[in-house]
């Protein structure tokens, strides 16, 4: 498996990947298969105790001769069969030592991490000619990040030897595709590889013909093309139409429609993990005390204060001072401030409020946690909101023990993502018990069924979605309230729900590797 990510070492995530390349791989070695991931080193993970220097590789990149070194890590969780290897070479750690994403400027997205992605892909190609890993069946890669070994495969005469392994490619976003140009720059495809000859048809960018579309490789080159549900392998392949709410093939569609028709496209809904023991549901008065506590240790992190910590902080107070605070209704989010989770939010109502401010007025004595960070632009549309309603707090970071906490301790958590590939953060609130009202899209869809396990609305266009959302968000603060019996049947259902790991590391050999 060649990922950007893996949350098998301490610092190895940032998204989804990281959850999936470190959950999967025990499975599939559980059902006695040995299994090999690889990413970057970032300039952090070689020093990790234990870590064990393998070699190194030399190759041929932008017109220098690079070297590269191989390192076993030991994982958090060790498996006999699973080998975790990093890549080091100082490019991987050009954003900042650990940090494994860069902000690139608009102007050129993708530049700088396309160009360390491109040298790790090309080393690892190096690493597999050179047996490293020995005989490998499959070769699992991870996104656009992962698919210029598919590129080199497909067209390097160096590894020509190493085409009959079966290649399969999982998509984790649509949305970001690793565009950029053919030639004309120094992060571009004849720039990192200017003696590499290549078919143009299958790669270049369907919109921008003269860039090249790192998604796209993955998709044309592999043998097999893999979505992380089954409903998002099916929405991918319309076009995507932003003004009716719609996201589906973010102009890939026809590629998809070509691996749809071969039988090369599966959608598998990722799993999740169920601990023996579940920690305690914490009160509403300890809950906010954890929130608060993990803001300090953000405020205290930095010289200067946030304006969404000190917002976070008053409304906080506010709660935790009120004489009555014991039995309110608690929503809860969790994930990543992106276009993807908040856009239905940011609709603007008929009486000019965005459906977020209609939805905290509906909450009347009730109260919403959000935790996440991303966008700054997203963020400073939710600390503004925070500023106008004190039943919004907005906790601008994230915290591992305080997502946990959320999940356990709310009453109803809100997922109203426009498209969703898989998604885990309803899985693990179903799996602490707390109900789940989703945007019926990708895993989401696949996840939560409406009156059962959670709550599902749908629309049309992204105002339809929003009047929905907070219909749906209305007719359950009554069913809560009125209904105790009922609530409580669903929050069992969802608790007793089960996304195995074990199932999905089956239908990846019957379905990926082995059909």
């Amino acid at each position: 498996m060649v990922a950007s990510e893996n949350d098998a070492l301490p610092g190895g995530k940032v998204g989804g990947i990281g959850d999936v390349v470190r959950d999967i791989p025990p499975a599939l070695a559980d059902s006695g298969h040995q299994v090999h991931v690889i990413m970057p080193g970032y300039g952090i993970f070689p020093q990790l105790p234990g870590t064990e220097f393998q070699g190194a590789v030399q190759i041929s990149f932008a017109g220098k001769i690079e070297t590269i070194n191989l390192f076993r890590v030991p994982a958090k969780i060790p498996h006999e069969c699973v080998q975790i290897w990093v890549l080091e070479h100082p490019l991987f750690s050009v954003g900042g030592v650990g940090r494994i994403y860069c902000d690139d400027p608009s102007t050129r997205p993708y530049a700088t991490d396309a160009t360390k992605f491109a040298l790790f892909c090309s080393a690892v190609c190096q690493t597999i000619a050179n047996n490293h890993f020995g005989k490998l069946d499959v070769l699992h890669l991870h996104d656009w990040h992962a698919a210029i070994v598919a590129l080199l495969l497909a067209y390097d005469p160096q590894y020509h030897e190493l085409r009959t392994i079966h290649s399969v490619f999982t998509i984790h976003n649509l949305a970001l595709q690793g565009v950029r140009p053919l030639a004309g720059d120094d992060s571009a495809l004849q720039h990192w590889f200017p003696q590499l000859r290549y078919d143009h048809r299958p790669i270049h960018d369907p919109d921008v013909m003269h860039c090249v579309n790192l998604m796209r490789i993955g998709i044309n080159l592999c043998n097999k093309v893999h979505t992380v549900s089954p409903s998002y392998a099916q929405e991918i392949l319309l076009p995507s139409n932003a003004e009716h709410g719609y996201f589906g093939g973010e102009g890939l569609e026809n590629d998809l429609k070509r691996a749809a028709k071969d039988g090369r496209l599966h959608g598998i809904l990722n799993g999740c993990e169920y601990p023996r023991k579940e920690n305690k549901k914490l009160s509403f008065s300890e809950l906010l005390l954890h929130c608060e506590k993990e803001v300090l240790n953000w405020v205290a992190a930095k010289t200067t204060v946030e304006s969404a910590h000190l917002i976070s902080l008053h409304n906080l107070t506010k709660w935790l001072t009120s004489p009555s605070h014991h039995q309110r209704f608690v929503l809860t989010s969790v994930g990543r401030v992106t276009d993807q989770k908040i856009l239905i939010l940011q609709q603007k109502m008929a009486d000019g409020q965005s459906a977020l401010e209609q939805l905290l007025d509906m909450l009347g004595d009730g109260i919403f946690l959000m935790l996440g960070s991303g966008d700054r632009d997203l963020e400073v549309f939710l600390t503004k909101v925070a500023a106008r309603k004190q039943n919004f707090i907005f906790l601008k970071g994230y915290s591992e023990s305080l997502a946990d906490t959320i999940y356990r301790s709310g009453h109803l958590f809100l997922m109203p993502s426009s498209f969703e590939p898989c998604g885990i953060s309803q899985m693990l609130a179903m799996r602490a018990g707390q109900p789940c009202l989703v945007h019926g899209v990708g895993g989401l869809r696949d996840t939560v069924k409406h009156n059962e396990n959670g709550f599902v609305f749908t629309g049309k266009s992204l105002m339809i979605q929003a009047r929905n959302m907070l219909e749906s968000c209305k007719t359950i603060l009554e069913l809560h309230d009125t209904n105790p019996e009922q609530w409580q049947k669903i929050s069992r259902q969802a608790t007793e729900e089960r996304f195995l790991w074990s199932r999905v590391a089956k239908e990846y050999i019957d379905s990926l590797y082995l059909g």
